[in-house]
């Protein structure tokens, strides 16, 4: 009897040891950079198209709907897929791997995970190329439906990154990614791209491979990290875009051609066909780091591109809002050569949309100056909120108009799946507000987070111990966590929490009643959040988080 009595009891304890969840009422959202404070004429859009952290965009046209899709990394669920009819306003429809089982992202940094994948279609069939960086390699995904679901992944044996998926008139297919120079590379950032036949029946690669780009446009530069590669047909060209320099601020797009899918390919004279290196990169409207450009035949029936592009608030090289999404026309030569902007031309944040189209009111904004607020009416999550890495344990729940997290140990420094969800950074300026009901079990917290990555970020928590209520901020910018402030709280049934960005500083206030505001930390440092000092490739994600204390 003693054996069954003991299980029930050390259950019975634990059940009872559980920490309460923490209700979340509502998260605002405000922006209010000054680069979007210009009205948008109609019949305009403005750039960013995805203004915060959208990397890496790839776009396919299907009759009348395009489809668009950005890396992830280690953020989860991974790869959002967008619908629109005009290239202006953009739906967020679901996400490529929306199933914990379907990739595995234990253990990993935040900018490893997703890179660069790439979208096609072809006789029914949408496919998703990838690569899953330190987790798998190389695959591709499959639907029926853009929306979903999207298949199991099927890996390819090759080294490399950045492939993308090529269907030609004769029905054959092909597969380029960025990969390894073949013998030894001849300087770092060597690279090349390489192509292989990919038999969509049997959903592998069949023949050999062929290198189609050494190093880059000229290898007597040593050009480096040739990548992102896709290709194109046009009156009896195969045009091969491909980004060049590296993702910083040497960032660039070149485009070579031929007139066979297998080369040899020449490069244009003109190259590149973007970037905006050289170029002022300070002051209100400057986009530095454009490149990974996609090309496709805009509604109008003229080509459009999309690429990433980055926004500094300082110095050209600070920004929290990672690498967004951009929209230019192509302009084609007499000669036949796309180019997406002349050297030395600056990025227009704003500019004449496809056949007139205006940005409907009725979506949610995702670009220019805006609020939004989840008050979390429904069942379940807007599709916006992303966490880190895949989650083993539903830990949260939405209910009754709110939004409640479990305390759980997984921290914010550590690689798993902490109590944390999290909205993309969109501007330099802005507010992000929440209103919670204080933890009720000792030993937790809750509140907002500001996170880059494992080291770099800030939590802005309320802490239930056995003498009360806290406010703190605490700081992880590369070293231990730092306390920045505390201040003591009066038992509430509600408090509000509100982080507020202007460019390189952060503050941090309180309020146990509405509006009356107490700010605890005026003056913190904004630039943990950006990639020069952080390191990585995504952008910052601000959010709702929960734990149990350290």
């Amino acid at each position: 009897m003693t054996y069954l009595i003991l299980p029930l009891f050390l259950a019975t304890t634990a059940l009872a040891a559980a920490p309460a969840p923490v209700a979340f009422e509502s998260f605002t959202y405000t922006g209010h950079d000054a680069v979007f404070d210009q009205p948008l004429p109609a019949g305009h859009f403005r750039n960013p198209i995805l203004a915060g952290y959208n990397p890496d965009p790839s776009i396919c046209r299907v009759g009348d709907d395009y489809y668009l899709i950005n890396s992830t990394f280690a953020h989860y669920p991974g790869i959002p897929i967008r619908h629109s009819k005009d290239l202006i306003n953009w739906k967020l429809i679901g996400h490529v791997i929306d199933r914990p089982s379907q990739l595995k992202y234990d253990g990993l940094g935040i900018s490893r995970g997703i890179f660069a994948p790439a979208i096609s279609y072809h006789d029914g069939v949408f496919y998703v190329v990838c690569t899953m960086v330190d987790a798998g390699g190389n695959f591709v995904v499959t639907a029926t439906n853009p929306a979903g679901p999207w298949s199991d992944p099927i890996w390819f044996d090759i080294e490399g990154i950045d492939p993308s998926l090529y269907f030609d008139d004769d029905g054959r297919a092909w597969l380029l990614n960025n990969g390894a120079p073949d013998g030894q590379p001849l300087y770092p950032g060597h690279r090349a791209i390489w192509e292989q036949e990919f038999d969509p029946k049997t959903m592998k690669l069949v023949g050999p491979r062929r290198v189609l780009v050494n190093g880059g446009v000229d290898i007597t530069k040593k050009p480096v990290w040739i990548e992102g590669p896709h290709l194109y047909k046009r009156d009896g060209w195969y045009y091969l875009c491909c980004a060049e320099g590296g993702t910083g601020e040497n960032h660039s797009q070149v485009i070579l051609r031929s007139r066979a899918v297998t080369g040899p390919f020449e490069p244009w004279t003109g190259n590149p066909i973007l970037t905006q290196r050289g170029l002022n990169a300070h002051g209100v409207g400057a986009v530095t780091s454009t490149g990974h450009a996609d090309l496709v035949v805009g509604p109008d029936g003229n080509w459009w591109s999309v690429f990433l592009g980055c926004r500094p608030y300082a110095d050209g090289v600070f920004y929290a809002t990672g690498r967004e999404t951009f929209l230019l026309p192509v302009q084609w030569t007499d000669d036949g050569w796309p180019r997406i902007l002349p050297r030395g031309e600056r990025v227009p944040l704003m500019a004449a949309s496809p056949r007139g189209a205006s940005v409907d009111p009725a979506l949610p904004p995702l670009t220019g100056n805006f609020t939004a607020t989840d008050t979390f009416d429904g069942t379940t999550l807007d599709p916006s909120w992303i966490m880190l890495r895949a989650p083993k344990e539903t830990w949260w729940n939405v209910a009754g108009g709110k939004l409640s997290l479990v305390p759980r140990a997984d921290l914010l420094t550590g690689r798993g799946n902490p109590s944390f969800l999290g909205q993309r950074l969109k501007h330099a300026r802005f507010d992000a507000t929440t209103e919670l009901a204080p933890p009720a079990t000792a030993g937790t917290s809750a509140g907002l987070a500001a996170f880059q990555n494992e080291n770099h970020h800030y939590y802005f928590g309320v802490r239930r111990t056995a003498a009360g209520l806290s406010a703190f901020v605490e700081r992880n910018s590369g070293k231990e966590s730092e306390v920045l402030g505390t201040a003591p709280l009066p038992e509430t049934t509600s408090i509000a929490l509100r982080l507020s960005g202007d460019d390189a500083k952060l503050s941090f206030a309180y309020a146990t009643q509405p509006g009356d505001w107490h700010v605890l930390v005026p003056d913190a440092d904004a630039k943990v959040l950006t990639t020069r000092v952080a390191g990585g490739f995504v952008g910052a994600i601000v959010g709702l988080h929960a734990r149990l204390e350290p």
